[in-house]
């Protein structure tokens, strides 16, 4: 390989790095120009709502009362139907021993 080749094969491979070199910082620049742009803002700090949260509060007391109560209608259901099945089940024996 002669002197000649080598020094052109450089020469490419620095006009590639230069080229490079200068897309990387014309994306470098192009991201500053945006961040300029947009300076960005801290988000807004809301007010506390007292009247908000007492009306989330009221409504979730409410459904938990209504979810007790419903739970006490079941059970109170469930105790009927098993006072009823045995005495169902006694009448039965009762009249099975009749027979």
């Amino acid at each position: 390989m002669s002197d000649l080749e080598k020094a052109a094969r450089d020469a490419v491979e620095a006009a590639d790095n230069t080229e490079l070199t200068r897309q990387i910082a014309a994306i470098l620049a192009a991201q500053q120009m945006l961040a300029q742009q947009q300076p960005q803002q801290p988000a807004p700090m809301q007010e506390f709502n007292a009247t908000k949260w007492l009306v989330i509060g009221g409504v979730a007391i409410s459904l938990g009362m209504v979810g007790a109560l419903f739970a006490v209608a079941v059970a109170i259901g469930a105790v009927c139907a098993t006072a009823c099945l045995l005495v169902l089940r006694g009448l039965w024996a009762d009249f099975q021993k009749g027979q």
